[in-house]
């Protein structure tokens, strides 16, 4: 690293700075209220992390988006979801599902899928990774 860069890095974090930017890693939030696109979702981050392999990539669902995350969901065809969201799973996709929807519906936990992390509120994870982590937002 060049004495300039050390310079800039270091002014970064004295005044508070992400030096992550400068890592140029990309980190993507997609946002699900309505499981008819949860299929379009998946082909969406499919295709990210065959041109960004690295990503880091969270699905966050609520309302209706998290329909898809439960188990025994299939698409319109009756194509099984959890088939799709393994492989994503499997590559560090990570998924996060509304408490506060579970609640407001009257959705079992239990019936979560495997591996998805159940988050207080939805709205409340998407402001956080946009604002607090650097995640930008994708809405399929």
């Amino acid at each position: 690293m060049t004495k300039f860069a050390k310079w800039i890095v270091g002014a970064m974090v004295f005044f508070g700075m992400s030096v992550g930017v400068m890592a140029a890693e990309t980190k993507t939030v997609y946002h699900i209220n309505d499981s008819t696109v949860a299929g379009l979702a998946m082909n969406n981050i499919k295709n990210q992390m065959s041109a960004d392999p690295d990503a880091k990539i969270i699905v966050v669902a609520h309302g209706k988006g998290v329909d898809f995350l439960l188990d025994g969901a299939a698409d319109k065809n009756g194509n099984p979801y959890n088939i799709a969201e393994e492989e994503l799973m499997a590559k560090g996709v990570q998924f996060r599902v509304c408490n506060n929807t579970l609640v407001s519906r009257k959705i079992d936990p239990k019936t979560v899928i495997p591996g998805a992390k159940i988050v207080p509120s939805g709205v409340a994870e998407l402001a956080k990774l946009q604002a607090r982590e650097g995640y930008v937002y994708i809405k399929p």
